[in-house]
C-alpha cells in the first residue's frame, strides 16, 4: 500500500468547525457513559475541540505510550492490508471529515469516527495486545473461505460497538468507537431498547450485524483482559470453517 499523508494545512474552516461541533456534542454525552479507560485515554492523547489532530503529534504521543501509530489511508481498506496493519501495531485512519449536513450519518467511516472513536484506547496496553494478535490472526486466516465472516462480526462487536462493565458501579459502559463517535447511539446504546449480553466468544462469533442502523444487542465485557484469552477459540473456529467449505466443495 502507498504510504499517504495527512495534508493538515488542507483542512478548511468547515472542517474545523465539524470537528469542533462533534467533540463539544460528544464531550458532553460521554461522561458516565463511556468506560473510564477511554476517558483517561481521550485526557493521555490531548485531544481538544478548538483543534484537528495532527497524526505526527498524535504518533509521538501513541510511540510513546503503546508502540502504535496512525496511517493515513483513503478510506475502508481490503482485509488483507487492514489486518497486516494491526499486525505492525499500526491503525489506519482516513483524514478527512464529514460535512456539516452529514453530522449524524455516513455510509464511510471519516476521521472524526477512526481518530476520536478509536485512537484514545490506542493509549491502553491490554486493548493494544489484543488488536496485534489480531491482526495476526487476521494476516493469516482472512483469506481462509467463511473467515471474513467470523473475523468482521468479532471486530464488529468489540472494537467498533462493543460495551464494557464498569468496575465500581458495575453498569455498562462504551468502549466500541462505532458507539462513540455517535451521538444517537451513545444513548441508545445504554437505554432501555436493545438487548445488552454478557461477553461470549461462540455467541459473538454466531451474530450477524447490520451496519445501516443502531445495533439490537451488544455484549459487555468484564474487562479488556477477557479479550485477548478469546483469539485461541476463535482461530479453532476459523479452522472448522475453512475446513467445511473446502469438505463441501
Amino acid at each position: 500500500m502507498n504510504a499517504l499523508q495527512q495534508h493538515y494545512d488542507q483542512y478548511t474552516a468547515e472542517d474545523r468547525h465539524v470537528w469542533q461541533l462533534l467533540f463539544e456534542r460528544q464531550l458532553q454525552a460521554l461522561p458516565g457513559r463511556a468506560a473510564p479507560e477511554f476517558m483517561e485515554g481521550l485526557a493521555r492523547i490531548g485531544f481538544t475541540a478548538d483543534r484537528i489532530p495532527d497524526f505526527r503529534q498524535t504518533n509521538q504521543v501513541l510511540r510513546r505510550l503503546t508502540g502504535w501509530e496512525l496511517v493515513a489511508v483513503p478510506g475502508i481498506v481490503d482485509d488483507a492490508v487492514f489486518f497486516g496493519l494491526l499486525a505492525a501495531r499500526k491503525f489506519p485512519a482516513t483524514t478527512w471529515l464529514r460535512k456539516l449536513s452529514e453530522l449524524d450519518y455516513l455510509e464511510e467511516p471519516d476521521m472524526f469516527h477512526d481518530v476520536f472513536g478509536h485512537v484514545p484506547l490506542l493509549t491502553n496496553l491490554s486493548f493494544c495486545r489484543f488488536l496485534h494478535q489480531l491482526g495476526h490472526i487476521g494476516t493469516l486466516h482472512a483469506s481462509d473461505a467463511g473467515a471474513a465472516e467470523l473475523l468482521a462480526r468479532l471486530y464488529w462487536f468489540t472494537v467498533e460497538f462493543g460495551l464494557i462493565r464498569d468496575a465500581g458501579s458495575g453498569a455498562a459502559r462504551i468502549y466500541g468507537a462505532g458507539i462513540l463517535s455517535s451521538a444517537g447511539e451513545t444513548r441508545y446504546s445504554l437505554g432501555p431498547e436493545p438487548t445488552r449480553q454478557p461477553f461470549d466468544i461462540a455467541q459473538v462469533l454466531d451474530t450477524a450485524f447490520r451496519k445501516d442502523v443502531f445495533q439490537t444487542t451488544y455484549f459487555v465485557l468484564d474487562s479488556f483482559e477477557q479479550l485477548l484469552p478469546t483469539l485461541p477459540a476463535v482461530q479453532r473456529q476459523l479452522r472448522q470453517a475453512a475446513c467445511l467449505t473446502e469438505s463441501a466443495d
